[in-house]
């Protein structure tokens, strides 16, 4: 299809514009014609990345930073205060607020564009990706805003002239429902955010909300209690996915539908997925699905299901599944998503990885498992007081499958320390020491400080080692400081 630019002569002023979500925003709005500029703390590569394409940026927040004149749009995030300088003049001004939510569904209901909406406690980022990558590797050219760098395009956001848009629907502040989908991936559901969800009752009931706002089809993790969450509480016909760790011989779809394997027109399809029994090694994964063989690079069996969802996903909205299927051969992951950094000069491979909960955390350690190094070692950097306060023994738990972990203290994001006394790093130690009594010998080093963290592993990695820097903070920053 040939773009227009609906958005022209729009002036969007982005509060925290070097965010993974807001610079991506920022990026699609630039490219559908708006006149963009914003504001962050500090200046960043993201932020460079803004500017070369036309943004106007300036470090630190200031009322002085809002562009004057009519019109201009304050855009702003759920950790962007009202007491913000930029907003408060805007108030004052009388230009208008919008979350980022109200932006990012206006772009999922611009006439022309089809919307694929991929929500989830874990991996939406990295399905989110791998459905950007597939997409492309079948000609179909998407538009995209994903919280994390899709590493095959350098980008966590472009705007491409096919029909179909990609995005990563945030639970966290409920502002998934704000998006229109027209395909709604929904990965799994644990209760995460807790200063948001009282429980995880609450938290079913926002993706039920949001899995019924899809108009073509849902794709659903084939369990139960998240089946239960799509409208009807039931698979249609649909449903079969036919996936299984052996490789695929032959062709045909499984389940219901067109005999290319391409989703019958009709009602909302609910189509569960599961990939059962992987193959995992040190060469990736491979699975079946729907008669065509999956092969991965990235490791782990959590990413069979993220690429089991993304497929079933390009196939409900009209890609090729063969095609599909054999694109996401050379996909090389999203970032900060077991994103290798480098080799220390002692021989050990230093990973980067966003998992900040106790189910992404053990996910990632099984994964490393699976590339057969000497060790694994993991240092972890808790994110958010309320988090860690309520997840600590769970964290504990997951990191005591590591030979060798360190703790961090608490990155502290929007939260403040003197609102969760007592809450540090240190429960996440005690508790991964707790976890490991009646398990194998291991070391727990509770750490707070980078230079000490940095001191320590120094001493302590070895030729062989697969050392993880995790966590959702900036922890990535100490991985990168161990290659130096």
């Amino acid at each position: 299809m040939t773009d227009v630019r609906p958005w022209a002569g729009r002036r969007l002023h982005f509060i925290g514009i070097g965010g993974a979500g807001m610079s991506g925003l920022a990026l699609v709005a630039s490219a559908l014609g708006a006149a963009v500029s914003g504001s962050d703390r500090a200046d960043s590569p993201t932020v460079a990345r803004l500017r070369t394409g036309g943004a106007t940026v300036a470090v630190g927040h200031d009322a002085a930073n809002v562009p004057l004149g009519e019109g201009v749009e304050i855009v702003y995030s759920t950790a962007v205060p009202a007491g913000n300088p930029e907003r408060a003049i805007g108030r004052e001004r009388g230009l208008v607020e919008l979350h980022r939510a109200d932006l990012l569904g206006e772009i999922t209901a611009l006439p022309g564009r089809r919307c694929i909406a991929v929500t989830g406690t874990h991996g939406k980022t990295t399905t989110s990706s791998m459905v950007v990558h597939a997409l492309i590797g079948c000609g179909l050219d998407p538009g995209y805003l994903v919280g994390g760098e899709v590493r095959s395009t350098g980008s966590n956001a472009g705007w491409g002239a096919g029909e179909l848009v990609v995005v990563e629907a945030d639970e966290s502040d409920r502002s998934l429902l704000k998006l229109h989908p027209d395909v709604a991936v929904l990965t799994n559901a644990e209760l995460d955010h807790h200063a948001t969800y009282g429980s995880r009752l609450d938290v079913d009931d926002t993706f039920r909300e949001f899995l019924a706002k899809a108009t073509t089809g849902i794709v659903v993790w084939d369990r139960p209690e998240l089946v239960a969450l799509t409208p009807g509480g039931r698979p249609t016909n649909d449903a079969a996915t036919g996936v299984s760790g052996t490789p695929a011989v032959g062709g045909g779809a499984a389940g219901g539908g067109a005999s290319d394997g391409r989703p019958a027109s009709g009602p909302v399809a609910v189509v569960p997925y599961d990939v059962p029994e992987p193959i995992l090694d040190a060469n990736g994964i491979r699975f079946s699905w729907r008669g065509h063989d999956v092969h991965l690079t990235v490791p782990g069996a959590h990413n069979a299901l993220n690429a089991a969802a993304a497929l079933e996903a390009c196939r409900l909205a009209g890609a090729d599944p063969a095609e599909a299927a054999a694109a996401l051969a050379d996909f090389r992951g999203a970032g900060r998503r077991f994103e290798l950094l480098g080799t220390t000069d002692a021989g050990a491979r230093i990973y980067d990885d966003y998992a900040h909960h106790p189910t992404e955390v053990a996910a990632t350690l099984a994964a490393a498992r699976t590339l057969a190094p000497g060790r694994v070692v993991v240092v972890f950097q808790p994110h958010l007081f309320s988090r860690t306060r309520a997840l600590a023994r769970e964290f504990g738990a997951a990191l005591a499958a590591a030979d060798l972990v360190v703790v961090l203290d608490v990155y502290p994001a929007r939260e403040r320390a003197q609102d969760f006394p007592g809450v540090s790093g240190q429960l996440v130690a005690a508790a991964a020491a707790d976890a490991r009594r009646d398990g194998p010998p291991a070391g727990v080093a509770w750490l707070p400080a980078f230079d000490d963290a940095e001191r320590y592993l120094r001493a302590h990695l070895r030729p062989g080692d697969l050392c993880l820097a995790m966590g959702a903070g900036d922890v990535d920053g100490l991985g990168r400081r161990l290659l130096a």
